[in-house]
């Protein structure tokens, strides 16, 4: 069997089987992981919402709920729905299923590009992603575990850290007192496709965000002391995006109560603002979960 490259396997989970019109099934990677990726099946989800709308019009916003964790020994099935075709917007419905259950609710706009009314926030000052370590380093030598385990779960993406408002403290806590900054891209050119790379970007802004709203409390994104899970995830698509060069993940959690962490972002590349991403999910701690709790 020939082993894939980690963007050539993402390449190959976001080329969907078209089974009947509006109907796709989606592949697994090769992994370990006993759950699936929720940026895998949000990325899935939007690569099928776009293959519906016409040709003139791109995503520019998203919003998901994840309802039941995936498996990843099982196919996916997308149902994309047409809500509507206007003028200069279309609306589309998606359900991922798996065993008969719906494991993902997504529903996209898709716009036009048209002229208008324009102001972005500023782009921080931040040190070049050539300058920052990268995201494995930091993670084992906060975890002790090897820089290795941390590449393989990080695949074909490289992922910068800038600094957080955590233990090393480069973000002051003064407004934000969860804020967390990293530089992505996906390691090797991906196709002239915007479909594709607004997929592959909503796929990696699942890497971190959730995990923002636990750098008040834990040495930085250490899952192991929290039953962490994703519970919904809302995008929008500024500007066209090349998720194969540097772009700029700036995130803060306003809040976290109740065992729910929120987080929300801002996304930069060559200096501008072209998209945004928010996150709620369960960040319940470790030594406080209950096997009946769920």
């Amino acid at each position: 069997m020939t082993l894939l490259s980690p963007i050539d396997e993402l390449l190959t989970l976001l080329d969907l089987e078209e089974i009947e019109v509006g109907l796709f099934r989606g592949r697994h990677p090769s992994t370990k992981r006993q759950r699936t990726f929720g940026g895998q099946v949000l990325a899935q989800s939007l690569m099928a919402a776009s293959h519906s709308v016409p040709e003139d019009r791109t995503a520019h916003s998203m919003h998901a709920y994840f309802l039941r964790p995936g498996r990843t020994d099982a196919p996916m099935i997308f149902d994309v729905e047409t809500l509507r075709d206007g003028r200069s917007f279309s609306s589309r419905r998606v359900l991922a299923r798996q065993d008969g259950h719906v494991i993902l609710g997504l529903t996209a706009s898709f716009h036009i590009r048209e002229p208008g009314l324009e102001h972005s926030d500023a782009m921080p000052d931040v040190p070049a992603a050539e300058d920052c370590p990268r995201m494995s380093e930091i993670m084992s030598e906060r975890s002790g575990a090897p820089a290795e385990l941390w590449e393989s779960a990080f695949g074909g993406y490289d992922v910068r850290w800038v600094g957080s408002s955590g233990p090393d403290g480069t973000i002051p806590a003064t407004a934000h007192g969860a804020h967390a900054r990293i530089w992505v891209r996906a390691n090797s050119g991906l196709p002239d496709n915007r479909h594709l790379h607004a997929a592959v970007l909503a796929y990696l802004s699942d890497l971190t965000l959730l995990g923002v709203s636990t750098v008040p409390h834990s040495p930085v994104f250490d899952e192991r002391r929290f039953q962490a899970a994703s519970i919904d995830h809302a995008m929008w698509f500024h500007r066209p995006v090349r998720a194969d060069e540097w772009w700029l993940y700036d995130q803060i959690s306003p809040i976290a109560i109740g065992g729910l962490g929120m987080s929300t972002s801002r996304i930069f590349q060559h200096g501008r603002m072209v998209a945004s991403a928010t996150q709620e999910g369960l960040i319940r701690p470790v030594e406080n979960n209950r096997a009946d709790q769920g």
